[in-house]
């Protein structure tokens, strides 16, 4: 009998072409089904919740599969970080994408479907110099950022709104660029470690990181903090910032709870 399987996984995107499954070079989607297919004795296919890009990280992806097999739910993640990491006992060295956990789910849940909302991480390291321990995990922006003229921007974003400004060129045809932002938070200083988690019920291609560029412009002085209202109504991408690069972006949370959400 067929099971329905929620995976948790988070990842560093570093060495990967991003989550979709591609003809010959590696993403995150792909080693997961290989893993899975071997463990499954069948061919396994995945559902993400979020088709993050190249570079980008999860904290908290979520994907479904269904199909009849053998092994116990709750030791799909064992096996599979045990194959991720080398297949030896214990693994070689970690890898860089792991299963945090996998249960059985209502036969009509669908990890993209069926969630309400997602919370992004953008990371900017706000220093003279950069940090190499962390250049694949954040943006280094070497002048210092008025973090308060960036908080007055993120206020004219939250809400709903039409963001065809923030929308890049190259991403699947929605049929409305009309989104809710429940919470855009930034916490941090200049000369530190700049944090901006951005939470709503669904983001355009690339928007969030256009924001977390946009914002970054109004920390520069490049653009007023007030424009954001003219740049959001212009409903045009060449009106708002540069795209801020994907090595900062993280997939933090998934939601399949309105009221958690919103919380």
């Amino acid at each position: 009998m067929e099971k329905n399987i929620l995976l948790t996984v988070e990842y560093d995107g570093t060495d990967f072409f991003g989550w979709q499954r591609q003809p010959d070079v590696r993403t995150v989607q792909g080693e997961i089904e290989k893993v899975l297919s071997v463990i499954c004795a069948r061919k396994i296919e995945i559902n993400g919740v979020s088709r993050t890009d190249a570079g980008v990280h999860a904290l908290d992806q979520k994907a479904t599969f269904s199909a009849d097999f053998a092994i116990p739910v709750e030791k799909i993640a064992e096996v599979a970080n045990n194959l991720l990491g080398g297949g030896k006992k214990p693994a070689r060295q970690p890898s860089d994408v792991r299963i945090i956990s996998a249960e059985e789910v209502p036969a009509d849940f669908h990890a993209r479907f069926s969630s309400v909302g997602k919370t992004y991480r953008y990371l900017i390291n706000n220093s003279p110099e950069p940090d190499i321990f962390m250049r694949n995990r954040c943006y280094h922006v070497q002048q210092n950022l008025d973090v308060d003229a960036m908080i007055e921007a993120a206020a004219f974003v939250t809400g709903e709104h039409d963001f065809a400004s923030f929308q890049a060129a190259g991403g699947n045809e929605r049929e409305t660029t009309v989104r809710t932002v429940y919470d855009l938070s930034i916490y941090g200083s200049a000369g530190d470690y700049i944090t901006m988690e951005i939470t709503g019920d669904g983001f355009l291609y690339n928007m969030v990181r256009i924001i977390a560029g946009t914002l970054v412009d109004a920390g520069l002085g490049k653009i007023p903090a007030a424009s954001l209202k003219d740049i959001l109504e212009a409903k045009d991408r060449t009106k708002a910032g540069h795209t801020a690069p994907a090595r900062g972006l993280y997939l933090a949370k998934v939601y399949y709870d309105r009221e958690e959400m919103r919380g």
